[in-house]
């Protein structure tokens, strides 16, 4: 069983198997957990779930493959960290769906609780640089850590400048492919320093586009608040901010010339809300009394489960919801309205159908078909 001092190695194994199984994210993972009580349970069950989904076999990694990325994930330095770890991010455990385990490379950094995000343009201007640089070397001798996503312009300017304090670098890719390049040097430099690279993305694996927004998610997540210094009107860091308040995490933003295109986004972020600051004694006031809300975390026990009712939905019920859903996303609320299935049912049936790869679910718990 697992405690909150952490897995044992065959757990570790087991949960890698699993999050890395074809459709399994975040949350699918945390379903299966507490319909069958463990990873290894889980997996037995994963065939049939995909099979009366409407789906064929997915690929579900092999002992060995599990093991071998663990080995390689050590030889590289880094470890894999589950949730219920005491080294695992803590405003990242309290937050909507954690990354069941996360790839790290680095020292304490990464448990601090009193974090804030960096983040903005690539192609920031000179002033832009220098305000991250400030932001982030006055909060580090403050003792906050500062997070941000190893990018060019803004998210290396504060990196660098929190490099004595202990910094994080989110990464979108694997520990094994550092992005930009130009950047591996301060991610050595990030971990000599006491910091730390970290991702929920398996080894070797390059970052695509579609990787950036899960990388932001863990900026936010990991933060007690985000700051944008500088973003475009359609920006990465934008969709980080957006995250920020999704999680109720505090979003800053410095303002800047409406003159400059750069200064769109951080200037609009201000009139939808975001707290202006100039400086990180404003960022600090306004977190003394912010604190992530506890959520419930991954918990094997099977003994727990045994009071639980596991509902069997009939072939009639999947029919039935199958139909109810299209290619608009819709709250499981409403499905349960129109089918009139029981709400464990309806999570049973869309489990199976997210298995089978014949739905998605976004961050805001709505579901829709694919394709």
């Amino acid at each position: 069983m697992e405690t909150r001092e952490g897995l044992t190695s065959d757990q570790r194994v087991a949960w890698l198997r699993l999050i890395r199984s074809d459709n399994v994210g975040p949350s699918t993972f945390r379903s299966l957990i507490n319909r069958f009580g463990s990873a290894d349970a889980a997996l037995d069950a994963l065939p049939d779930l995909v099979k009366r989904g409407g789906g064929r076999h997915g690929a579900i990694p092999s002992r060995s493959e599990a093991e071998d990325e663990i080995a390689q994930t050590e030889r590289l330095g880094g470890r894999l960290v589950a949730t219920a770890e005491p080294d695992y991010p803590q405003n990242l455990r309290h937050a909507d769906n954690p990354p069941p385990l996360l790839s790290v490379i680095g020292g304490a950094a990464l448990s601090h609780a009193q974090t804030v995000g960096i983040v903005g343009a690539r192609n920031a201007s000179a002033a832009g640089r220098r305000m991250a640089q400030i932001l982030a070397r006055d909060l580090g001798r403050q003792g906050f850590v500062v997070i941000s996503g190893l990018a060019r312009g803004i998210d290396a300017a504060a990196h660098h400048a929190s490099l004595e304090a202990g910094t994080v670098a989110v990464m979108a890719g694997g520990l094994d492919h550092i992005y930009p390049s130009e950047n591996i040097t301060l991610a050595h430099q990030i971990v000599e320093h006491g910091g730390c690279l970290v991702t929920e993305m398996p080894l070797g694996w390059e970052p695509r586009a579609r990787d950036f927004p899960r990388r932001n998610r863990l900026v936010a997540g990991m933060s007690l608040g985000v700051v944008v210094v500088e973003a475009a009107k359609r920006s990465g860091s934008l969709i980080t901010a957006r995250l920020a308040l999704e999680q109720n995490r505090e979003v800053f933003a410095v303002p800047g010339s409406p003159l400059d295109p750069r200064a769109e986004g951080g200037n609009a972020l201000i009139r939808q809300g975001a707290t202006l600051i100039t400086s990180a004694d404003d960022i600090i006031e306004e977190l003394k009394h912010s604190a992530p809300k506890q959520t419930n975390l991954f918990e094997e026990n099977a003994e727990d489960m045994t009071d639980i009712a596991m509902p069997e939905p009939d072939g009639d019920d999947r029919a039935q919801l199958i139909e109810a859903l299209s290619h608009v996303p819709t709250s499981i609320d409403m499905i349960v309205q129109v089918t009139r299935l029981s709400a464990a049912s309806v999570q049973m049936i869309l489990l199976e159908l997210e298995l089978a790869g014949r739905i998605e679910r976004s961050a805001n718990q709505m579901v829709a078909l694919r394709g």
